[in-house]
C-alpha cells in the first residue's frame, strides 16, 4: 500500500484563499454567493427531473420562462426568495422555519 505523505496535504481553505481570497474580502464573497447560487440550483434541478417535469413545464406552473429556470438552475441568476419560494413550491419542497 501506497504511503500518503500527510506534509504535502492541503485543506480546502488554503486551496479557496489561494483562488478566490481570505474570508470576508469581497472577492471571496462573490465566490461563496456564486456557490451557493448554483447549489440551490442543483437542488431544484435534482427535484424536477425527480418529478420527472421538463423546465417548460416548470416554468409554466411558476408563471415565468424556460430560459429563466434554465439560468436559476446552473446558478446564473441572482434568485429572489420569493421566486425561489415559488418554485421551491411548484417542485413540493417544503420548509419549516428555524429560528435560533
Amino acid at each position: 500500500m501506497k504511503k500518503i505523505d500527510e506534509s504535502k496535504l492541503i485543506d480546502s481553505e488554503t486551496i479557496l484563499t489561494e483562488k478566490y481570497g481570505a474570508p470576508g474580502t469581497e472577492s471571496r464573497r462573490e465566490f461563496d454567493e456564486k456557490a451557493c447560487a448554483y447549489y440551490y440550483g442543483v437542488i431544484l434541478r435534482d427535484r424536477r427531473k425527480e418529478l420527472k417535469m421538463t423546465q417548460n413545464e416548470l416554468a409554466e406552473k411558476v408563471g415565468t420562462a424556460r430560459s429563466y429556470i434554465s439560468r436559476v438552475e446552473k446558478g446564473e441568476t441572482d434568485i429572489q426568495l420569493s421566486s425561489f419560494l415559488r418554485i421551491a413550491r411548484a417542485l413540493r419542497i417544503e420548509f419549516s422555519p428555524v429560528f435560533i
